[in-house]
Order: structure tokens, then C-alpha cells, then sequence
């Protein structure tokens, strides 16, 4: 199984770059749709790897595919700058995503 990074930030890709992860840098939403496609289309990649400016971009396009589908896994990471969203940013993913209030 095989990692992708989708990243707005040359850091970032640079970053997983040297630790063996394949990636793309796209800023515009349309680039960066169509790079998601391209990479769900591959199956040997398992995990997809964004950063949290992308999902801001297409955040209605990645909960889609993470309630639709089992395989990729799609995982968020901050950038060079940390995590842009406030304290309870788990708690509120958890409750927008399966409902539960913690």
C-alpha cells in the first residue's frame, strides 16, 4: 500500500518527499479535483494525504468520498504552520461526521 500527498505547500511536499511519499503541488480547486481523481483511480495508493488548506478548499468533495468509501484512507495534516483550527476541532469532527454529542 502506498501513500499520496495533495498539498499546497512546497514544505509540506518536500517534506513526506523525503520520506518516500509521492505528492503533487496544486492550489487551484479545479487542479487540486482533479488530481484527487486521478489519485482515488490508482489502486495501490491507500492512504491519501492532504493538508488543511485543500480540505478547505474541497471539503464537501473529501466528506463525500470519506462517508462513501472503505478504501483510501484520506487523512488531513497540518502544514509547516501547525493546525489552523481552534481547540475542539476533534470533538466538532467527531459530532458533524457521526452525529455523537461528547
Amino acid at each position: 500500500m502506498k501513500s499520496f500527498l495533495i498539498s499546497d505547500n512546497r514544505d509540506t511536499f518536500l517534506g513526506l518527499k523525503l520520506a518516500g511519499i509521492r505528492g503533487v503541488i496544486v492550489h487551484d480547486k479545479d487542479e487540486i479535483l482533479l488530481e484527487l481523481e486521478k489519485v482515488l483511480k490508482d489502486k495501490e495508493i491507500g492512504i491519501i494525504i492532504i493538508t488543511e488548506l485543500i480540505l478547505e478548499k474541497i471539503n464537501d468533495r473529501i466528506m463525500e468520498l470519506k462517508t462513501k468509501l472503505e478504501y483510501p484512507l484520506i487523512v488531513v495534516i497540518p502544514d509547516r504552520h501547525g493546525f489552523r483550527h481552534e481547540g475542539d476541532f476533534i470533538t466538532r469532527y467527531i459530532r458533524e461526521s457521526v452525529g455523537l454529542k461528547i
